[in-house]
């Protein structure tokens, strides 16, 4: 495996319209790996509601249990 210096070096040696398109899809990659993130979260909190071990709460509740 490559260091990070490495990859640095070897980006640097690219055209600068590839290490655009490389820019651009790392942060299209990054926006999916996070959205996955958040569907299982959700998914996960819906199931935690569903079985009841979760209440509906106002945002103001939410907010007053975590500045407790």
């Amino acid at each position: 495996m490559k260091s990070y210096g490495q990859v640095l070096d070897s980006i640097e040696a690219l055209p600068e319209e590839q290490q655009e398109s490389l820019v651009d899809t790392v942060r299209k990659r990054l926006a999916e790996r996070r959205r996955a993130a958040l569907v299982k979260s959700v998914s996960a909190a819906r199931k935690e509601f569903k079985s009841g071990k979760l209440r509906p709460a106002s945002p103001a509740d939410i907010m007053r249990k975590v500045l407790a």
